[in-house]
């Protein structure tokens, strides 16, 4: 066999992502690896590329027990992957892309031979039917076609393994047909595959077999031929049942109103769904499904290419988060470091931050009332914090968690969009956080909450809302329903 994994764990801290894991992958096999959000796919991927290291367990490769300890150990197997996140230099143009990690080609006296590049780079995209311009900058290039990058660039060295990680997100039929064209042929060569995917067609279509991952932990590895998509469902899933929550039955106006929403970028293809005063509607989709990019459709961070808002009665066009601020919406991004705080800041500077004019009288700051009204979410949300002066950088994640919230109520919005707002937080938190949202939805306010986590999202919605491939798929009450029920329609 080429790749054999021997009882291996990953830990981070108390918490186990990985236990006791024990599978292989034949030369030539594509090996389909499925399991809902957090079942441990991605923290596998990372440790056979040598982004992480095993906790215990052994790695064999043909045969002999190896150590992979960075990205390099990895390449010199033959591994290679391709992430959902791509990994080109924006300004890069294609044939450099490709190029990233790879020997150049020299003249005899030492200058980069870019014709000789550029041509061997040109000839295995028209093998490939491959149709991009390849003198373009990766950043001018759209998603698929930074995708079908990475794969001429594996395709330049000797790739014994081949991982793609939910590789069609976004790709349109024909650069599919492609990617599958080259997938076979790597079959033939007998070169392996491990395809990580939550569209169901393309593991049944695909692959000779399929390892499912649930909580961390091997459940099976099964022929795909032997099994069915309902099968498959049962394996991943414990089948819980949302817990009984007290859901009001009767909610107000309609506060937020979304029809037939695509992204310019393709990620949203066309998603519908509106949230009443009082309301928390639930939002889940599988990876790659568009649930954050429909938020930041919606709120202005992303291009809409086509699509109808209407914020509290009124058509909402062109959104950006200026406008969608002053017009009574607020986001809790899920990348908090990235798009919610400024850590250099202190816990005054970024509570005030989104509404710091109300702050300002001839360009000079009300330091005072600034202070006060951060005091009282201090106390209103109990962060734990030295006072107002303290750099945020230095509370905990959780109490981060409690600015950013702190930071969106400032501005009163009557509509919150909620993007994995309880993402690494203690449990102790996260409850605070659910407690907090629901106090939200019962004084009228509409919360629109996604979460990867299915059970968080059965645990507090009222409805819940199914994503996949960038389309609404159902909006569901959430009474007495099951995570099996959802799952069926995520991938369908």
């Amino acid at each position: 066999m080429l790749l054999e994994i021997k009882n291996l764990s990953k830990q981070f801290g108390n918490v186990r992502a990985l236990s006791d894991l024990s599978m292989y992958i034949a030369p030539g096999e594509v090996h389909g690896l499925v399991g809902e959000n957090g079942a441990g796919k991605s923290t596998l991927i990372k440790i056979l590329t040598g982004v992480y290291q095993l906790t215990s367990g052994q790695l064999f490769w043909n045969g002999g027990e190896v150590h992979i300890n960075n990205a390099a150990d990895s390449q010199a197997l033959g591994i290679n992957v391709i992430h959902q996140d791509r990994n080109l230099i924006p300004s890069f143009n294609g044939v450099e892309n490709v190029y990233l990690g790879l020997q150049y080609k020299k003249k005899p006296w030492g200058q980069v031979d870019w014709k000789r590049m550029n041509k061997r780079v040109k000839a295995l995209a028209d093998e490939l039917n491959i149709q991009i311009d390849l003198s373009l900058p990766a950043s001018m290039l759209k998603p698929p076609e930074q995708t079908l990058i990475e794969l001429l660039r594996v395709l330049m060295t000797d790739c014994r393994l081949l991982i793609l990680d939910e590789p069609t997100a976004s790709m349109t039929d024909r650069e599919t047909n492609i990617l599958f064209r080259v997938i076979r042929e790597l079959k033939n060569k007998r070169t392996a595959v491990l395809y990580v995917t939550h569209r169901m067609e393309e593991i049944f279509q695909l692959t000779d077999r399929i390892t499912v991952l649930k909580n961390g932990m091997w459940v099976d590895t099964v022929q795909t031929k032997d099994v069915n998509i309902e099968n498959l469902i049962s394996l991943m899933t414990d089948n819980w049942r949302s817990e009984s929550i007290d859901i009001e039955t009767q909610f107000g106006e309609e506060l937020l109103k979304v029809k037939n929403l695509s992204s310019q970028d393709g990620v949203v293809n066309d998603v519908s769904f509106s949230v009443r005063a009082g309301e928390i509607a639930g939002v889940f989709g599988l990876g790659g499904s568009g649930r954050t990019e429909t938020l930041e459709c919606i709120y202005g961070n992303r291009k809409i290419k086509s699509g109808y808002i209407e914020l509290l009665g009124e058509e909402y066009v062109s959104p950006t988060p200026a406008r969608s601020i002053q017009k009574g919406m607020a986001f809790i991004s899920e990348d908090r470091r990235g798009m919610a705080l400024i850590t250099s800041l202190n816990v005054r500077e970024n509570i005030t931050l989104s509404t710091i004019d109300d702050y300002a009288h001839f360009y000079v700051l009300d330091d005072k009332r600034q202070k006060k009204d951060s005091e009282d979410k201090i106390e209103s949300l109990t962060i734990v914090t030295t006072g107002t002066e303290q750099p945020v950088d230095q509370l905990s994640g959780g109490n981060q968690q409690k600015i950013v919230f702190a930071k969106a109520l400032m501005s009163q919005p009557q509509v919150l969009l909620c993007d994995e707002p309880t993402q690494a937080v203690d449990i102790k938190t996260r409850a605070e956080i659910h407690r907090l949202i629901r106090e939200l939805a019962n004084q009228g306010n509409a919360i629109v909450f996604v979460s990867s986590d299915l059970k968080e999202v059965l645990d507090i919605s009222d409805t819940v809302n199914v994503i996949a491939n960038g389309k609404t798929k159902a909006k569901l009450p959430n009474h007495q329903l099951s995570s099996e029920q959802v799952l069926s329609l995520c991938y369908e």
